[in-house]
């Protein structure tokens, strides 16, 4: 599950340390970018599939983002968990006595299932683990049967990846175990079938399928790599939801994008969907498996459709235009949906008309829509999101190059507090869905290999170009800037393209791939390995040729950093070789590190790395634009 509530009590969240005390989010006193932080937000309620009024969801009510209760049928409100550093990953039981959430120390992603009762007492009570026979690990995913069964996957440098399968008041069973990594995918509605995603063939970027028995024995395959010879990938979109029903649904790239199919892996039989809509297509059951929900992603956008096997062309269900973050299908027949815009915040709507949660306390401002793009790159068309300043400000504008992360994810006509906080301060944002970006079709996905970093920074180029040349960008304060992904390939940026950056932003990056490698998680080693086709030992040309540490010395802008230094992702020990190297050669830097891992949940720290963001780029960028009055400045750590 995902997104965002206590839904009682002021949404005044606590200063992190060394902020001025926050102000109350509506007040005038606040500049609007920190109150789109601050506004109260949550996700698309997950629902227990045999007590759809039991939800469990995500919100930042209190400051940080943290599980909550729903009894839908008494309105009633509960917040779960409350931990320092926040906490998303949940689940409910099928009959919705109990809540699984998991719990690992501050951000680092490694830890254990704990498991309390649904209507259990205040947050921290109740608590016990859910599996106390297993290890701490990296979750590798989790499904839970009627019966109490859980099927608990598991990932440590050590072993691997491993399955387990856990019965009621008996320890657990190891039920597979492999190198390469792997995953628990769905358990069928009567318990008798497990399906895992993994990638044995060592192609980390494309799942084969594997149903099994509660004992392991294996009792169909699924495999359209064909041992990794071909790069067409396969994913679980869930087995059908009712008795008696051994069909699974799965996502597929057979016609070169992400389309829906019907497999049976009792019989072998396959039933194609052809939905003939023109982008990628993910899909879940109703809860009574006469039809599916269908998500269509296409250009950055997305819209929902139902469609009906073996009935005809699928149906619209009508949403507004802009971008769909998650939907699902009621008993009743009604969907709820998340939704929003660039310009408008998110807000999870029914097709019955209603809005199915309201966060309470100040909503978050607007923003500016997005224009669409498109730039001839060197590997083909080249679609980019551009917010400009709101009028009647006129171009050249000092430009941020904001690049997300993954590689394989996309930026959407969405609403992100970040770029709208650069808008405010009069700059204008581009948003490059690079090639290795999802959306576009599989050949655009997975066109990185063996030149990892060089050929996105190939496409932002082609892009930057075209904002200079249409006189939307000022060529001497063009900023790079990104997390994750986009950290790294801010990092290997400034090195590379030297005389196109004036400025760089780069959060949570890689920035020595090789020490990177050996430090990550190991499901992280197994995607390195396919990217860049083997270990630092093997190919070391290649880690080289797309480490930003390799290209240090050819930086001459600013550098901004902020490093989560219990991140698992993207490890401190590489962030601080490169900073090395910088100290070393006297350039212009500064560095943010906090206790968190990739990245934080806690609102007051993220608006506190924003704000950094915001003056690094104002005293570097000089005469910079006149920024928008904000909250007390904060001095980095460093």
């Amino acid at each position: 599950m995902g997104g965002m509530t206590e839904i009682t009590g002021s949404t005044t969240a606590p200063s992190a340390p060394g902020d001025a005390p926050a102000a109350a989010p509506g007040s005038a006193s606040v500049p609007e970018w920190e109150q789109r932080f601050r506004a109260s937000r949550v996700s698309l309620p997950d629902w227990a599939e045999d007590a759809p009024d039991r939800a469990l969801f995500v919100s930042n009510a209190t400051g940080t983002y943290e599980l909550y209760a729903w009894d839908r049928a008494t309105g009633e409100q509960r917040r779960v968990t409350d931990r320092p550093n926040g906490t998303t990953d949940g689940a409910l039981t099928p009959d919705g006595e109990s809540i699984w959430w998991f719990d690992d120390t501050d951000g680092d992603e490694f830890g254990v299932w704990m498991r309390r009762p649904f209507h259990g007492g205040e947050a921290g009570s109740g608590d016990e683990p859910a599996v106390p026979g297993l290890a701490p690990s990296y979750p590798a995913g989790l499904a839970i049967g009627r019966d109490g069964t859980a099927v608990v996957g598991r990932s440590t440098d050590e072993e691997g990846t491993t399955v387990h399968v856990v019965r009621p008041g008996a320890a657990p069973v190891e039920i597979y175990r492999h190198r390469e990594s792997a995953g628990v995918g769905d358990l069928s509605h009567d318990g008798t079938l497990i399906v895992l995603e993994h990638t044995e063939h060592g192609d980390a970027m494309h799942s084969a399928l594997r149903v099994v028995r509660p004992d392991g024995t294996t009792v169909a395959e699924l495999d359209d790599t064909e041992g990794g010879t071909k790069e067409l990938g396969l994913s679980v979109l869930g087995f059908a939801p009712v008795a008696g029903d051994t069909r699974l649904l799965v996502g597929h790239q057979r016609r070169g994008r992400w389309e829906p199919m019907i497999w049976d892996p009792t019989t072998g039989e396959e039933t194609d969907l052809a939905l003939g809509l023109p982008g990628d297509v993910s899909a879940e059951w109703y809860p009574d498996a006469s039809a599916l929900l269908v998500v269509h992603g296409f250009e950055a956008r997305s819209d929902l459709w139902r469609y009906e096997p073996g009935a005809g062309a699928p149906v619209r269900v009508e949403t507004p235009p802009g971008s769909v973050s998650g939907a699902t299908a009621r008993p009743d027949g009604t969907v709820e949906y998340l939704w929003s815009s660039a310009a408008q915040p998110p807000v999870i709507r029914s097709t019955s008309g209603a809005v199915v949660l309201d966060p309470p306390g100040p909503k978050a401002p607007g923003s500016v829509p997005v224009e669409d793009v498109w730039v001839d790159g060197p590997g083909g068309r080249v679609h980019a999101l551009v917010q400009r300043p709101a009028a009647p400000a006129q171009g050249p504008f000092p430009t941020v190059f904001e690049i997300h992360g993954g590689p394989t994810w996309h930026d959407s006509d969405a609403f992100a507090s970040g770029p709208a906080a650069w808008v405010d301060h009069g700059y204008a944002v581009v948003r490059v869905n690079y090639r290795g970006s999802t959306g576009y079709g599989r050949a655009w996905t997975d066109a990185l290999k063996h030149r990892v970093g060089l050929i996105e920074l190939e496409d932002i180029a082609a892009v930057r170009e075209w904002a200079v040349k249409s006189g939307l960008a000022d060529p001497e304060k063009t900023v790079l800037a990104g997390g994750s992904w986009g950290g790294y390939l801010t990092l290997l940026g400034l090195g590379t393209q030297p005389d196109d950056w004036a400025l760089g932003l780069a959060a949570v990056p890689v920035a020595d791939y090789v020490t990177a490698y050996h430090d990550e998680m190991e499901d992280l080693k197994a995607m390195d390995r396919t990217l860049l086709g083997g270990t630092p030992e093997e190919v070391p040309e290649r880690f080289a040729a797309s480490s930003p540490l390799t290209y240090v010395d050819e930086v001459r802008a600013p550098v901004y950093i902020s490093a989560g230094v219990n991140d698992p992702r993207c490890p401190i020990r590489q962030v601080e070789n490169y900073v090395d190297r910088l100290k070393d050669r006297n350039a212009v830097h500064e560095v943010y590190r906090y206790d968190a891992g990739h990245g934080s949940l806690v609102v007051e720290e993220r608006i506190k790395q924003v704000r950094l963001e915001l003056d690094f780029a104002r005293r570097h960028l000089a005469p910079g634009p006149a920024p928008q009055p904000v909250s007390q400045p904060v001095p980095s750590d460093e």
